[in-house]
């Protein structure tokens, strides 16, 4: 056997005796009695880095998921916002709050504030929208169309790589309140911007009502909540949680019928939702093996979350798209709740 030398047997002592004195973040959750959950609530004006549009209702309904979970049906979630994703990676690494919901996974944010990413529940990606109707289905459709983006960000790049080879013209703003307003005056032909802020625009914007939204898009960006490095309890919590709400809408389980589910019948799929099969929880460090029949019956599966914050029961009705289940060609798949 190997002696180890003193400086690395003090070294691992070290490590030891740090992972046994950091509480998980569940007990520091159960010790509170709510979770504390960040969200990144998009200020009126872009800045040049949180492209997205307003996705905090839907991040709140994960919050309140991940609440459930881990304290049960009668949960209490403490919900923070922030301006920016930079702020609430920060506020995360911080130990401000607990999870984050709403951050576009990145290997240098997860370095820098050694943070982890989990299960992405929403994909975005750079789309174009044209100021009226139109049959065009891409970019290189539109002739000497002059296309209007933030300037100095990633959206602008894209386009501009994008745009080599066909006659569309590029004009960069530096404010978005300003380019709204320029392709609604028809300085502009249409802007380029993730999906999920031109359909917001379309929905609530004076004058875009009938304007068209390309099916092309120009590059995808997943929203994925963030914990902290070094508790892996943790993350997997987050994670299935996700994973049960979007493996919920794929079993036709909602929160209507939840409650008549029994046992699961023979689906062994369902049997571990309702919590029959307790393998789950136990792995999870769960004392209740129907968690996630509870965060169903609170907050319904998928679908009924998306519809209800940015699908068809919203003001925004944004499509599935990319945010359909994988059944039917979508993004949108969980790993197995077992």
């Amino acid at each position: 056997m190997t002696a180890l030398l003193p400086s690395t047997a003090a070294l691992l002592a070290l490590v030891a005796g740090s992972a046994v004195a950091a509480p998980s973040t569940l007990a520091s959750v159960r010790a509170n009695g709510a979770l504390r959950c960040g969200v990144v609530s998009s200020p009126e004006d872009w800045t040049k880095t949180d492209l997205h549009g307003q996705l905090a209702p839907l991040s709140i309904e994960m919050c309140k998921a991940v609440s459930v979970t881990a304290l049960g049906a009668q949960a209490h979630a403490t919900i923070v916002s922030y301006r920016t994703e930079l702020e609430a990676e920060t506020a995360l690494a911080r130990n401000k709050v607990d999870v984050v919901m709403g951050v576009t996974p990145e290997a240098t944010s997860m370095w820098h504030f050694a943070i982890a990413f989990g299960a992405p529940y929403f994909y975005d990606a750079q789309g174009l929208l044209l100021r009226r109707e139109s049959q065009a289905k891409t970019l290189a459709d539109l002739g000497t169309t002059t296309i209007c983006m933030i300037d100095g960000t990633d959206t602008q790049r894209v386009i501009q790589a994008r745009a080599e080879g066909t006659s569309v013209r590029l004009d960069p703003f530096q404010e978005e309140g300003e380019m709204d307003d320029a392709v609604s005056a028809g300085r502009c032909g249409g802007m380029t911007a993730m999906l999920s802020h031109l359909y917001q625009l379309k929905a609530g914007y004076p004058g875009f009502a009938k304007a068209t939204i390309l099916p092309e898009t120009y590059s995808l960006s997943p929203v994925a909540p963030a914990v902290r490095q070094g508790d892996a309890q943790w993350q997997m919590i987050v994670d299935w949680t996700i994973y049960a709400l979007i493996q919920a809408e794929a079993s036709n389980v909602t929160a209507a019928n939840i409650a008549v589910q029994g046992n699961g019948g023979s689906d062994p799929v369902i049997q571990r939702l309702v919590g029959y099969d307790w393998a789950t929880s136990r792995a999870l460090g769960l004392q209740a093996h129907d968690w996630a029949a509870q965060v169903i019956a609170v907050v319904g599966n998928y679908g009924e979350i998306y519809d209800r914050t940015l699908g068809e029961k919203s003001a925004v009705k944004m499509p599935r798209g990319l945010n359909r289940l994988w059944l039917q060609g979508g993004l949108i798949h969980p790993l197995p709740v077992q």
